[in-house]
């Protein structure tokens, strides 16, 4: 199958590359920068010396494919929707462009006005563990975002098999690494600025909390915190369950939804140093590690993913592989590095 990128150059776009290049079904047509447009990829992406001789191209130049993925920042897509469909007739979007449902919800969360809200119905969201059977028939897929994954995944679940006491508040906060911030530098990311940090930078009103309500219907408060790490998001979560739930039935509830998923991973041991998940293992897997710790009605949620493979790109393909009927695991195969 032929594909192109659209916005290759960042680290999302990256990301699709380096995955794309090793898929057994694929051949990576094109792809685009138009700040680097006849420059070689690996200029950006030195990792894939060896791997490609693909050049970056301009989107004006793009060729007819079977799919096209979109790695562009926010309303880019939207706005060029009719010009990128009439490439190919399926579409991966990692921005958030295709992500809510309702249109109402970008001027709240995004404070702009959608300009395609009439394609809105036609993206499915982009977890696969919550979402495969619609991706099957699909024709367009919204990526979903990295901290709302790390937060949907560990508590679907457990609302899903009823286990969630709701009269109560949801509070989860994610401790996200500075590759989050994309690869356009700000003061924010100046390094003697960076280094070293545990910056609460949106303590609330975070934008993926639209998507965590929207998939989880239920209202979610959430933090976020960067920290001194490049890529990866760990996220705890507090919630409380019905009087007499025990830590066999929240097994039972992970189990029973996900107990043949390829990528999520149950992380509670008893002994050793990783007794409960951790991004630092995570980095270039497409695994989501979900652990718990119950006490009482308390119950402590954790989960980590790499925010440019669960998170991203990696969540992209996986939902690639289902849209075509690949295996789901075909170029998402790698483990993670330990120690690192």
């Amino acid at each position: 199958m032929k594909v192109s990128i659209v916005g290759a150059s960042g680290y999302g776009g990256g990301e699709l590359l380096r995955l794309l290049l090793q898929h057994p079904q694929v051949q990576v047509h094109q792809c685009t920068s138009e700040r680097f447009v006849g420059k070689p990829v690996t200029r950006l992406h030195p990792n894939l010396r060896k791997g490609t001789a693909l050049k970056f191209s301009s989107v004006q130049q793009l060729d007819k494919v079977d799919l096209l993925f979109t790695a562009l920042p926010h309303t880019k897509c939207m706005q060029r929707f009719d010009e990128f469909s009439s490439l190919a007739d399926r579409i991966i979007d990692l921005s958030a462009d295709f992500r809510l449902k309702d249109a109402k919800a970008y001027k709240k969360w995004y404070g702009i006005d959608h300009t395609r809200p009439d394609r809105l119905s036609d993206f499915v969201y982009g977890n696969v563990e919550l979402h495969r059977e619609e991706m099957k028939q699909a024709r367009y897929i919204s990526g979903a975002g990295c901290n709302a994954t790390a937060t949907i995944l560990p508590l679907w679940p457990l609302f899903k098999q009823g286990a969630v006491d709701t009269s109560k508040p949801v509070i989860a906060e994610a401790k996200c690494g500075s590759s989050e911030g994309g690869n356009i530098a700000s003061e924010a990311s100046h390094h003697p600025e960076r280094s070293g940090c545990v910056r609460s930078y949106k303590p609330t009103g975070h934008r993926h909390i639209a998507e965590m309500e929207q998939e989880l219907g239920n209202p979610i408060h959430f933090s976020a915190t960067s920290i001194e790490m490049v890529r990866g998001v760990l996220v705890t979560a507090h919630l409380f369950v019905s009087e007499g739930t025990t830590e066999k039935d929240i097994w039972k509830a992970y189990r029973q939804i996900y107990g043949r998923e390829p990528f999520i991973r149950i992380v509670k041991e008893k002994q050793g140093l990783y007794r409960f998940p951790e991004p630092k293992i995570l980095v270039g897997s497409n695994y989501c590690d979900i652990g718990f710790e119950l006490a009482g009605t308390r119950l402590v949620v954790v989960s980590a993913i790499d925010n440019l493979m669960k998170g991203a790109a990696g969540q992209a393909i996986h939902a690639m592989n289902v849209m075509c009927a690949f295996e789901e695991t075909d170029g998402l195969d790698f483990a993670g590095l330990h120690p690192i």
